[in-house]
């Protein structure tokens, strides 16, 4: 069953927006100007990796999500969430849907399209929840 996977996936997208956007607020005025957006963005993805695999760890555990299908499943509903409000943020801030997808193919973009990418996998790499 994957309602519990889709539930779990939803607060995982929502809870790592929501520390990207936490972090966003250091980065953006105070990493960017001092060693450039390229690095600052390399800075940041590891920090938002370590947190969101210990919450994609508790999340799983209180979710009671045990089978691979699941575990892909909360990961992709996470992404799919976080892909959606990042969109959405770029549309308040007058960027634009072409802009934001722009943003994408810089390379400091695709580190964090990566960095993403991983987080989709990460709920899949939890080993042993409980222990």
């Amino acid at each position: 069953m994957l309602g519990p996977a889709i539930r779990a996936g939803l607060r995982y997208g929502a809870e790592a927006f929501a520390l990207g956007f936490a972090l966003a607020l250091v980065r953006i005025p105070l990493l960017v100007p001092a060693i450039g957006e390229f690095a600052a963005v390399l800075c940041e993805i590891p920090v938002m990796l370590a947190a969101m695999l210990l919450r994609a760890r508790a999340i799983i555990r209180r979710s009671s999500i045990d089978t691979a299908r699941q575990r892909i499943a909360m990961g992709l509903t996470g992404f799919a969430l976080l892909m959606v409000c990042e969109w959405g943020l770029a549309l308040v801030l007058g960027q634009g849907s072409q802009g934001w997808l722009a943003s994408l193919a810089t390379l400091p973009g695709a580190i964090g399209l990566a960095g993403q990418l991983i987080f989709a996998m990460l709920p899949l790499m939890v080993r042993n929840p409980g222990g």
